[in-house]
């Protein structure tokens, strides 16, 4: 039988008959039922436009696998499919046209920036496979499948599998076997392609299905794989290649900026200062990295910021020039933006560069989410770990557990951190501090011990700033850490040498020097307790 299809009307022609009918391929309804079989009934609808000879296919993609903490930071919602539409030739389909694509969410039409990297990335996919795809051909792909089942094709296929010698035991420990898993060879790539024997359209949802986890791992331009020093990070970003960064100022990705500084003025006033912090250090050579890449609005095919060619003191003009949160939060934000490129053309650019290139996931705590014994208002949840790193993390804490931890570090590291991770700096030029305890990441159940890295910051904010008015800045963050064998600890000093087992949690700044509480320890029973409470109970 054929598949259900929605059928828009025909429009009557001036003889008062309907317009010739357009028979539909019958490779088409193989694989709209394929996907039905395979799927389910609502996993695709179909919309047909017979006086055209096109029809539309709606694939809707499931991703309520993702965390509701990364499905906010990517901006998508997780309760609803992703639709892809794609619109074929009625009669013709794989014969015929390359089908268009587009990407939405019902309900996030309007900056769904992830689905702008989606449908270049499925736009490319199709156009690859399109080169030698023909009904013909896939007929002849769903034809051996069959055959499969067929009486002695079973048999045939199973002859030349080896049966081991059941005296010869393998023994693997459960360490190893979370190695394997998690090895580059024993996952399937996301870039492979998925099989055709079960039709196009299901070749078009795997491939969607192994895409979509690994966005951030990838250039939204070029889709390359990013290099980072610590693994990839949470959020989706750009490459450093010219090209890209020029497309990516066209793309409308950074439109998001403008809602980021009327909804998160504090967290834009944040991302300022450690900003500002970084390229005011001695150590700014090092530390302040990434440097932006920012088209030049005059000249939209050079970069007026070019991490080739540093101007340190033409970037601090244009930072110094960034008005304080307190007057971007007053009135529209296109009256915002005539204000700063006033003051100084590259202002509002930088600001755009500063928000977007942040990877990580960092939002302010409403009062009734925030941990009181750290007594300070500027609390914040801060996620950078992307899906398969939490994934990573979660299977680890399965097998050792976990607990949680500070770890402290001076407001002129955290740009760089945001956007890079925490990596372990020992030994390296990053290292400020020592590595006394040997390599990894330092923490401690103890807040004094982490707040004595977090140093001192002298940033000068504006006066009139609505949040951080303070030019002495304390920032310390709270982690969670897998408790293996491999956690070294000594006394209240603890080092994790696998950047996989830690993952930041929260992020507090406290003004003029104020820690509060110097003696928190969060494996205090109480302290637990609150931690848990405040996450939602998800780390048990």
């Amino acid at each position: 039988m054929y598949p259900e299809w929605t059928l828009m009307a025909k429009p009557v022609s001036l003889q008062g008959h309907y317009a010739t009918d357009l028979s539909r391929h019958p490779q088409l309804d193989i694989d709209v039922g394929a996907v039905r079989d395979i799927y389910s009934e609502s996993a695709i609808s179909v919309r047909e436009y017979e006086t055209i000879d096109d029809v539309d296919i709606d694939l809707h993609i499931n991703i309520s696998f993702l965390d509701e903490e990364v499905a906010s930071a990517w901006k998508v919602t997780r309760t609803e499919p992703i639709i892809l539409r794609l619109r074929f030739s009625l009669s013709q389909y794989l014969d015929g046209p390359e089908p268009t694509v587009e990407v939405f969410q019902p309900n996030c039409k309007d900056g769904f920036c992830l689905g702008v990297q989606l449908k270049r990335i499925l736009s490319m996919f199709i156009s690859n496979q399109w080169k030698h795809l023909s009904n013909e051909f896939l007929n002849a792909q769903q034809r051996k499948r069959h055959s499969w089942f067929k009486a002695g094709g079973t048999i045939k296929k199973f002859r030349t599998v080896a049966v081991p010698d059941s005296r010869s035991t393998v023994h693997i420990t459960t360490r190893q076997l979370i190695q394997l898993f998690f090895s580059s060879q024993a996952l399937i790539h996301c870039k492979s392609i998925p099989t055709l024997e079960y039709g196009f359209l299901v070749q078009v949802m795997k491939y969607s299905e192994q895409r979509i986890p690994t966005l951030n791992d990838y250039c939204v331009v070029c889709d390359e794989q990013h290099v980072f020093q610590n693994g990839s990070m949470l959020k989706p970003a750009v490459c450093t290649r010219e090209l890209c960064v020029f497309s990516f100022n066209t793309l409308g990705v950074m439109s998001g900026a403008a809602e980021d500084v009327a909804t998160g003025a504090e967290v834009v006033d944040l991302l300022v200062a450690m900003c500002h912090a970084a390229l005011e250090s001695a150590r700014k050579s090092i530390i302040f990295d990434p440097y932006p890449s920012v088209v030049d609005p005059h000249d939209p095919k050079s970069l007026a910021f070019n991490p080739k060619k540093r101007s340190y003191e033409r970037l601090q003009r244009a930072l110094d020039s960034i008005t304080s949160i307190r007057e971007i939060t007053q009135g529209p934000y296109v009256e915002i933006k005539k204000q700063m490129d006033k003051l100084d053309p590259l202002a509002h650019p930088l600001l755009q560069w500063i928000i977007s290139s942040n990877r990580s996931h960092i939002v302010k705590l409403p009062s009734s989410r925030q941990l009181k014994f750290m007594h300070t208002s500027h609390q914040f949840l801060l996620l950078s770990s992307p899906p398969a790193k939490e994934a990573r993390f979660r299977t680890a804490r399965k097998l050792h557990g976990s607990t949680f931890a500070f770890h402290g570090s001076h407001i002129e590291n955290w740009h760089s951190i945001l956007r890079n991770g925490l990596v372990n700096a020992s030994y390296t030029k990053l290292q400020l501090h020592g590595a006394a305890y040997g390599k990894g990441i330092y923490l401690s159940p103890i807040s004094s011990i982490s707040f004595g890295y977090s140093g001192k910051s002298f940033w000068c904010q504006p006066t009139q700033s609505r949040f951080l008015q303070s030019r002495n800045l304390n920032c310390v963050a709270l982690c969670e850490v897998i408790t293996s064998k491999d956690l070294q600890k000594h006394g209240n000093i603890w080092v994790c040498p696998i950047s996989d087992h830690v993952c930041t949690r929260f992020f507090f700044v406290y003004e003029d020097g104020q820690v509060g509480d110097a003696n928190i320890n969060t494996q205090d029973v109480r302290i637990q307790k609150e931690i848990l409470r405040v996450i939602g109970g998800q780390s048990t």
